[in-house]
Formats: structure tokens, sequence, C-alpha cells
């Protein structure tokens, strides 16, 4: 009797186990599935409809602008992609695209434009731009080149990433190591400087980068 409540222990066990290890497996397949849909969508290009509604986003002072609002592009030829750009950080700009700090200027000016994006969707890519590499942000007023001089990784509370600047800067954020489970404790930071005079053709990525060379702060 004893025996065969052991093997019927075991058994439950067993049933408990694989039903958990399937819940788990298809919990972490449909995150991938919602991440890599995500990224598709802010891959698309921008139709129309769209560009008419970023007429209204070219304004200096990005407080006047609606959260939510579609802005333009973000381009980085070294990598290939192109992705939207909404104004406001929180998770409903960040799910369809890249998001504008609310409290940074517009692209183009002469000061900190602050962009973020999610680690496993569009910028999932970041850690393979380098430094003298080319971004290229498109808005319905005007299209600026920005020139990659510096990258970083900082804690995830570092306010150093939103001071103002005197220069047009470019600020891409997103959250590191871009491989992590749950709130990743620094961010991946890439700084770039507005350039009046862009090549005609953008080169690729020329200095090859690796990131256990980036000194944290």
């Amino acid at each position: 009797m004893r025996r065969n409540r052991k093997y019927r222990f075991i058994a439950i066990l067993s049933v408990i186990s694989l039903t958990g290890g399937v819940v788990i497996s298809g919990f972490t397949g449909f995150q991938i599935y919602s991440a890599k849909k995500e990224e598709a969508r802010a891959y698309l290009p921008a139709n129309s409809r769209e560009w008419k509604s970023a007429q209204s986003a070219t304004s200096n002072q990005s407080t006047n602008v609606a959260s939510g609002s579609f802005l333009g592009t973000l381009s980085i030829p070294s990598l290939k992609k192109s992705i939207k750009i909404y104004q406001g950080t929180t998770d409903k700009e960040l799910a369809k695209g890249a998001g504008h700090y609310l409290q940074s200027v517009m692209p183009g000016i002469s000061d900190n434009s602050v962009i973020a994006g999610h680690r496993d969707t569009v910028f999932s890519s970041l850690g393979k731009v380098n430094i003298g590499a080319y971004i290229v942000i498109k808005l319905s007023n005007g299209t600026y080149t920005y020139k990659v001089n510096r990258i970083r990784i900082v804690d995830k509370n570092d306010r150093t990433v939103i001071v103002p600047t005197q220069n047009a800067t470019l600020t891409l954020s997103t959250c590191y190591p871009f491989i992590y489970i749950g709130s990743a404790p620094k961010r991946y930071i890439v700084v770039a400087n507005m350039v009046l005079q862009a090549p005609d053709v953008l080169p690729l990525n020329p200095t090859p980068i690796n990131i256990k060379n980036i000194i944290e702060t």
C-alpha cells in the first residue's frame, strides 16, 4: 500500500512538473511571438496618413506635441533598418516603435534629443552600432543626420543621459544587458552629434566595437 502511494505521489509530481513546463514554454513562446510582432510593425514603412499627422509634430518644443503622435522615422544605414518614432516613452508608444522622450527637444534642434526603444524589439541590434556610424532622423519638416561619437553603459537611474547639450545631439537609450530576464539594471546609450554635411553615400560601420571594452559608469 505504501509503495502504491509512493508511486502515485511520484506520478502526480511528474504531471505537475510537465504541466508547469508546458505553461512556461507556452508563455515564453508567446512573449517571443509578441516581441517579433511588435518589431515587424515598427519596421513597416510610414504611410501618407502618418506623415500628414506628423506635420503637427515639427514644433521646436516637444511639449506641444500630443503623446502617442507619430513623429517620423529613425534609420541606421549600417543595420539597414528604419524604425518609426512616436512621441512619448510609455509602454503604449514603445510597443509601436521608438519613443521620443517628452522633456527633450525634437531632432535637429541644438540640444539633446533623447529616443528610447525596447532591447528585444526595435533596439535589439543597437549593440552593433559602432562609433563613426550614421543615424538618420526623418521628420515632416526635414531630414537630420547624426554621427555616433560615444557609446556607454550606465545605471538605469542615471539622469546624465537626458541632460541638455550645447550642440544638436541625439541620444539613443535601451535596457541592458540585451539578453536578461526581468527588469534590466543598466542602460545602453548611443550618443551622436548632428552633421551639417553628410556624405552622399553613408558608409557602413567603420570601426568594430567590443561591448566588453565599454566602460560602465
